[in-house]
């Protein structure tokens, strides 16, 4: 899929984009390719990146105590960025990994403020994302204070179909904030019911 096409379908979901805007997001991007368990950003490191994903998947996580803990993930035609890093320029506490062999559009931190500034479609654009994004962080906040491991998984099965299929499910349980036995036997019941 060219960027084009994905720039309008993004501009359907978030907010549409002048034709002026959209040449100058493609002629200021890079398209590049990822290899499954690529890491573009290490806690700690200082990251003006964001990407655009065509195909494949990415996640962003924390690690604790030695332990990986998945805090989100993007797919086809989501963004993802270090956000502590890409918006306020401190360094990251997550890593930023993909999760599948990907192909990505990459886009500055200097890229997204100058189209900020010289189109005003794009700023809005961008703040329907960010929107978006917070607002499905707290959802999952929410979910996992107040519900069922059971219920957090339907939920997540809701938004995301397939993931079982693409993302390990020892990344799915952390994201959860369940441990990999609880995700299975909440599998097999399912399975069995």
């Amino acid at each position: 899929m060219h960027l084009e096409q994905t720039i309008h379908q993004l501009g359907e979901l978030y907010a549409p984009l002048s034709r002026a805007c959209q040449q100058d997001l493609i002629a200021n991007s890079k398209l590049s390719t990822f290899k499954r368990g690529e890491v573009v950003v290490r806690e700690g490191q200082y990251s003006e990146k964001a990407y655009l994903i065509v195909e494949g998947c990415a996640r962003a996580y924390y690690l604790k105590e030695g332990k990986d803990i998945s805090d989100w993930f993007t797919f086809e035609n989501q963004f993802m960025a270090p956000i502590v890093s890409f918006f306020s320029a401190k360094p990251s506490p997550h890593y930023v990994e993909f999760v599948e062999d990907s192909v990505a559009y990459e886009f500055s931190k200097a890229t997204f403020d100058s189209l900020s500034q010289k189109h005003h479609d794009f700023e809005h654009f961008v703040s329907k994302v960010v929107t978006e994004t917070m607002l499905g962080l707290c959802e999952r906040l929410y979910t996992i204070q107040f519900n069922r491991a059971e219920d957090r998984f339907k939920h997540l099965i809701s938004i995301y179909p397939d993931i079982t299929n693409r993302i390990p499910l020892t990344h799915i349980a952390s994201y959860l904030g369940i441990t990999l036995e609880t995700l299975s036997r909440i599998r097999n019941k399912k399975s069995t019911t």
